[in-house]
């Protein structure tokens, strides 16, 4: 951004990375320093027990990855199945297509369940597959949480209720990239095998933390897992957690200060009311949406994300010019369309440290665009109907009162 510059700052709207709260940039600016002094190991073992809080469980296992979501996803993945091992995966977007594309490249035995991009993983067809799977061939079901391309969130109680009622031992495992830390999301009420989010979505942080969560199960399964896999080996990590030094090869030290920072915020505002908020700022987006006479991608109500909003734009505008028009006239950062959506969607991503002031100024913006493109909206619509929501919901700050 620096080298394309524009007075005030920059108005982020993609559903990740986002905003980078000042109390973590602050954490992070400091210098190098040595992970096997006893400071970063002493850092790290409060890390991972308060890790585990954001993610609902007292019987997970962390690990504190570096790397990315897709990185994430790999380790999840080569730590519990063998090649051949049969999975069952929801394709409902672009995200979920890039994790079956994993998935089937790592030569598992991948069954896809195929959604309209707009709606959510087709539960029905899962229980007919494992009613039948008698002799339990299914090793793993693979499902995002939500789906950043078409903003679907899916029902993983509802999965884990199917996995019950037929005793099917099947490993579940979840990409919670884009709903944990945002979404309602219960790791042991849900029976969650394995879990994984990244640090640049609802933490608030850069991107280079993958964090992934396994259950007591998902690491008894690792011990006989085939896949092939070294930089991502959850046995590496267990013999120096053992060791009480944490870390089989360098950590990103500064994302470690970051992460702390971060999670100190959480707690601060309490998980359950970051939960809250992201409700109120999905509501409020939904209502602009509807105030502007478009559509949500979204086709039913129990799919809604509260992380971020695919809108509908009508066959005559290319959604991708409200991207370029927003970035270069009112330096705002609003997601594209992907794939099969690509021209017809934009996205409103609305997660992490985020306000719903901050929100506002971002619908008044996306109001300013499809005027320009040619929509007939009318200038403050969306805002006031979101303004009226917020006006009845917003509670007052706890650290003000």
């Amino acid at each position: 951004m620096d080298n394309f510059y524009a007075p005030g700052k920059n108005h982020l709207f993609v559903p990740g990375p986002v905003n980078i709260p000042d109390q973590v940039i602050r954490a992070m600016n400091r210098n190098n320093e040595d992970y096997r002094s006893p400071a970063i190991p002493a850092m790290t073992k409060t890390l991972l027990e308060d890790v585990k809080k954001i993610f609902k469980t007292t019987t997970g296992t962390p690990f504190l990855i570096p790397t990315t979501g897709t990185g994430a996803w790999e380790s999840a993945l080569t730590n519990t199945l063998s090649p051949g091992d049969r999975t069952v995966s929801f394709l409902i977007g672009q995200f979920s297509l890039l994790w079956i594309d994993q998935q089937q490249r790592l030569n598992f035995n991948v069954d896809v369940v195929e959604s309209e991009w707009g709606q959510g993983a087709k539960l029905d067809v899962l229980e007919s597959k494992i009613a039948s799977d008698t002799a339990h061939t299914i090793k793993a079901i693979c499902i995002v949480h939500n789906e950043t391309a078409t903003g679907v969130t899916n029902n993983l109680a509802k999965v884990r209720q199917i996995l019950d009622s037929y005793r099917h031992p099947a490993l579940l495992i979840v990409d919670g990239v884009s709903s944990i830390c945002a979404l309602d999301f219960r790791m042991d009420e849900w029976g969650v095998d394995v879990a994984i989010t990244g640090s640049q979505k609802a933490l608030s942080l850069p991107t280079g933390i993958g964090i992934v969560v396994a259950s007591p199960k998902a690491i008894e399964a690792s011990k006989t897992a085939k896949s092939l896999r070294v930089f991502f080996d959850w046995k590496d990590y267990l013999k120096f957690y053992q060791l009480g030094t944490y870390w089989p090869y360098t950590p990103s030290i500064h994302l470690l200060y970051g992460l702390r920072a971060a999670l100190d915020l959480i707690f601060e505002e309490g998980l359950e009311n970051v939960i809250a908020r992201h409700n109120r700022l999905g509501t409020a987006t939904r209502l602009a949406v509807e105030a502007w006479g478009l559509k949500n991608c979204t086709q039913k109500e129990e799919w809604h994300s509260d992380t971020v909003t695919a809108v509908v734009v009508p066959s005559y505008i290319d959604s991708s010019e409200i991207v370029r028009r927003a970035w270069k006239r009112y330096n705002l950062s609003l997601g594209l369309g992907l794939n099969k959506v690509a021209g017809k969607v934009f996205r409103i991503g609305h997660l992490g440290n985020l306000n719903e002031l901050q929100l506002l100024g971002c619908l008044a913006g996306v109001e300013m665009i499809l005027q320009d493109v040619g929509y007939p909206v009318k200038l403050g619509s969306g805002v006031a109907a979101a303004s009226a929501y917020f006006k009845n919901t917003i509670p007052l700050i706890p650290s003000r009162i």
